[in-house]
């Protein structure tokens, strides 16, 4: 029996989110160009949210560009960027018939003005879907966003709109990037790294961890129904015992 089948429908993870990592490393192997694997990735982009909108995933988070890929060589970044707007402007369509609405999260006014368009216009097009919201996290980082959160805080307080003690985890959580989406149930990172490398520090506190071996590129639908069937085989307490939450 495959991992498909043993997935239990009642307990879909909410919210998935995804370390998409092994892009380089996949391409290397193949006596390619690192361009190669990320082109190859967008392939498993395109599946996984299908799959993830069959299951009935209500958010998908992928981890595409970080604020730290900015310091790769010029020619990537370019080109990675040129990429994105391809991939948008083909998958829009894609988007529209399966009901899945586009969001971004990031410092996306760093983005070369053709890339944070196409991106814009994607979102207004696909606004109206009801299905699966995909997440694109470009030019993201935790850090960075907690820094511009405890910015806008501190203005809040500072303009009287605010008192310090009316500062609690609602408040800090609803002036992230993420204020409007829950917090993730489970993190998948691909290729065998086993760190969270800046990504969704504040949000991912009681998420369930699933790490494995498999780059990117070879991500396949099975591996996905596996992190969902490990996801389900989980006791989650957040701070109770087993006995509490039962």
């Amino acid at each position: 029996m495959g991992y498909k089948e043993q997935i239990q429908l009642d307990r879909i993870p909410r919210h998935v989110a995804i370390i998409m990592d092994g892009n380089g490393r996949w391409a290397k192997r193949q006596g390619l160009a690192r361009m190669f694997g990320h082109r190859r990735g967008v392939e498993t982009v395109h599946n996984i949210t299908e799959v993830a909108a069959e299951l009935g995933v209500s958010y998908l988070t992928l981890y595409a560009f970080s604020t730290e890929n900015w310091n790769r060589p010029k020619e990537e970044v370019d080109a990675l960027m040129a990429l994105l707007v391809d991939t948008i402007v083909k998958e829009t369509p894609t988007l529209m018939k399966n009901n899945i609405r586009l969001q971004a999260i990031g410092d996306l006014a760093r983005l070369p003005k053709v890339t944070y368009d196409k991106f814009l216009s994607c979102i207004e097009q696909t606004s109206g879907n009801t299905g699966l919201v995909l997440v694109i996290a470009l030019s993201y980082s935790a850090r960075w966003e907690i820094i511009r959160s405890t910015q806008m805080i501190a203005e809040a307080v500072k303009e009287g709109k605010m008192l310090v003690e009316d500062i609690n985890e609602e408040v800090v959580s609803s002036y992230l990037t993420t204020s409007d989406i829950p917090d993730p149930d489970l993190l998948i990172r691909t290729s065998g790294e086993l760190r969270i490398s800046n990504f969704l520090l504040w949000q991912l506190a009681y998420a369930e961890l699933y790490f494995t071996d498999c780059l990117w590129p070879e991500f396949t639908n099975e591996e996905f129904y596996h992190a969902i069937v490990d996801y389900q085989h989980r006791e989650r307490r957040f701070g109770k015992t087993s006995e509490q939450i039962r």
